[in-house]
């Protein structure tokens, strides 16, 4: 379904108990909401789940240029006004987590739960270079020039050898994403600089990670855990970027309990 927000026409599906705690789930850049697939099944039986679209992603709206992540944000709360939710546990994953940070920041009064997952809240300047490629890449041959060496980050190299569940959706999603949307997320992105505004986030919070992602690493996680009080930090083994796929059934189990625990 789509719906004309205060920002943007936003793709997302709303599923599960009509009067249910809405869970909202944001997804990872080059994504789209079919992403969270794998979690639907554990989440529909107790939740009312939002997941959605980001700008420049899937089904949503494409503008052109550079966008930010105050407008990433603003597009997120434009969802919940629109749809008349009030409320909502923020779940986000990569880029996802960096929207959650910010609406943790900036609306704190809306948010429940906090899950940041395989996440970071600064990007250093060494990365910026790796960016750029990205971006020129992208800009010059399309995203399918990036999808090998993405799903190399995204997955363990043993998941992609036995071509587990999940590759094959996210190979298809990369490869179709529009290089505007994927370009205007990325420099939103890379201006990212949360670390020292993390100790406002009150809201009880789960932060879990693969642990063997490269791009944001355990490190990173920790550094996201030691700012956010009474935070929770889980690392899942034999994962790499997308956790919540490459160990589904460890980071369906660990965000339920933690969402039916009150945090």
């Amino acid at each position: 379904m789509r719906v004309k927000t205060a920002t943007i026409t936003t793709n997302y599906e709303l599923s599960g108990p009509p009067h249910a705690p809405v869970v909202m789930l944001s997804h990872s850049l080059g994504s789209d909401l079919r992403m969270w697939d794998p979690q639907l099944a554990t989440l529909e039986s107790r939740f009312r789940v939002l997941r959605y679209d980001t700008r420049g992603h899937g089904g949503s709206d494409v503008p052109e240029g550079a966008y930010t992540l105050d407008q990433l944000v603003a597009d997120a709360a434009g969802l919940l006004d629109a749809l008349s939710i009030p409320t909502a546990h923020f779940v986000g994953l990569s880029m996802g987590g960096m929207i959650a940070q910010g609406f943790a920041l900036s609306h704190p009064e809306r948010l429940n739960h906090l899950v940041l997952c395989d996440t970071s809240a600064f990007m250093p300047a060494e990365a910026q270079p790796i960016i750029q490629d990205r971006i020129d890449t992208a800009r010059r041959e399309g995203l399918a020039a990036l999808v090998d060496s993405t799903l190399a980050r995204w997955f363990t190299a043993d998941y992609l050898r036995r071509k587990g569940p999940g590759v094959e959706l996210i190979r298809s999603i990369l490869q179709s994403s529009p290089a505007t949307g994927y370009i205007g997320c990325t420099e939103a992105i890379r201006r990212l600089n949360y670390l020292n505004d993390l100790a406002r986030i009150e809201r009880p919070a789960l932060i879990m990670v693969g642990e063997e992602d490269p791009g944001t690493p355990v490190a990173a996680a920790r550094a996201i855990h030691e700012r956010i009080g009474g935070s929770r930090l889980v690392i899942l083994p034999s994962a790499s970027h997308l956790c919540n796929i490459e160990q589904a059934s460890l980071f369906n189990s660990t965000l339920a309990a933690f969402l039916d625990s009150g945090g």
